[in-house]
Order: C-alpha cells, then structure tokens, then sequence
C-alpha cells in the first residue's frame, strides 16, 4: 500500500487576497489502478473511496484539518497500462 502525504500549500500571493483565505490541504494519496480512478470519478462506492474517507478522518482526529470549512485537495495519479507491452518487447 502506498503512503499518503498530507501537506499544507501556500496559494501564491496576489493583490486581491486577503490573509483571511483558509490554505488548502493536499493529500497525495499515490498512484492508483486506473479502473478505481475512474470509479472514484463517476462516485461509484469502491475502496479506493473507502481509504480516502479513512485518510480524511485520521487527519481529521490528527487535527490536521480544522473544524472550520477548509478546502481539501486529494491528488491521485493513474497507473500506466502496461497490459501487453512488456510480454511482446513492445514498452
């Protein structure tokens, strides 16, 4: 099983923010297979689901992510498909 990271980004700078604007929290969950990814997009329940709610509650007993409404950002990247690539010398 992959490691997830939480981290805290900083937005970058500008004229019309305000030092109010709550800092978004990124949560690299890893590479994933490509068939939970796209689960997970048309929000069918599976366990890649199951593990970011999971993750979410942990940071959120952690104190990672306040109480107060504060945008979460979950990244996760696909696999490649290497189905048949390897086997004829093809990838």
């Amino acid at each position: 099983m992959a490691t997830e990271t939480v981290t805290n980004t900083k937005p970058a700078a500008s004229a019309g923010s305000t030092a109010s604007a709550a800092e978004p929290i990124v949560i690299d969950m890893g590479k994933k297979k490509r068939k939970l990814v796209k689960k997970l997009r048309r929000g069918k329940p599976n366990r890649l689901m199951d593990r970011i709610q999971e993750v979410l509650q942990e940071a959120r007993d952690a104190k990672a992510i306040p109480a107060g409404a504060q945008p979460v950002v979950i990244v996760i990247r696909e696999k490649k498909n290497t189905k048949y690539g390897k086997m004829w010398g093809l990838g």
